[in-house]
């Protein structure tokens, strides 16, 4: 993977990268016509002041308006729950934000009501420039099953359709940004890979919630699976 992403930057000017799964070349990327920007979840709801925000979720905002501008493929998704969704905490009697209840499809973290259908806390950041977007995905409205990934629900069998459009599109790889990195940029970056697709997160362009140290696990993946994480001056 990383020598792939290699090749689409001149390295005449590298610098070292600081860990072995980061890249930072000091020359802009070379975005190609089968390159996507995959933006997750920039809603209000992960934003300051949202019912699930993610620590400075917003500052993500300029960063993908930049980078998004660079592309011809942009995706957007947006989480967006019925009220009676199985993953938040206030429809199970007892129990709080953050716990965990075990689900047919695995152990899942229960959640403060967020992104609900029709509801502001579902739309997109008021400043998220949404023009660039050829495609918005929309997850989780299955009351009985969550969905992190972009491509696929928890249970990791139900699709999103996302995977059959960006094969028929002929898109070979998947620049990842937005919200949040340990949980939903992890698991479509994650998924995206396993279904054979070249990825590359965009770690400047995302914030974490780093719950019970999920950040550190989610590096720990993008280096296992061989996801590379690049630099937003790479853009630049």
């Amino acid at each position: 993977m990383v020598a792939k992403l290699r090749r689409k930057i001149d390295i005449g000017k590298e610098r070292p990268a600081p860990d072995a799964g980061r890249i930072e070349w000091g020359l802009a990327m070379k975005i190609s016509d089968r390159d996507v920007l995959l933006v997750i979840d920039v809603q209000n709801d992960f934003c300051t002041g949202g019912a699930l925000a993610v620590p400075s979720g917003e500052k993500v905002v300029p960063a993908i308006n930049r980078i998004a501008q660079k592309f011809t493929n942009v995706v957007l998704t947006q989480d967006w729950h019925p009220s009676d969704h199985v993953s938040f905490a206030s429809n199970h009697a007892g129990k709080q934000p953050f716990q965990t209840i075990e689900l047919d499809y695995g152990t899942q973290v229960l959640w403060p009501a967020h992104c609900v259908q029709g509801t502001a806390g579902a739309e997109f950041h008021r400043d998220l420039d949404v023009t660039p977007a050829g495609l918005v995905v929309r997850k989780g409205f299955r009351r009985g099953i969550d969905s992190y990934s972009a491509l696929f629900e928890n249970d990791h069998r139900t699709p999103t359709g996302l995977l059959g459009y960006l094969r028929e599109r002929e898109l070979k790889t998947v620049f990842v940004a937005g919200l949040a990195l340990d949980f939903c940029v992890r698991f479509s970056a994650e998924d995206a890979r396993k279904a054979g697709l070249e990825v590359a997160v965009i770690e400047d362009a995302c914030r974490g919630i780093d719950l019970d140290g999920s950040v550190a696990a989610t590096h720990q993946s993008f280096r296992d699976l061989g996801i590379a994480v690049v630099s937003l001056e790479a853009f630049l």
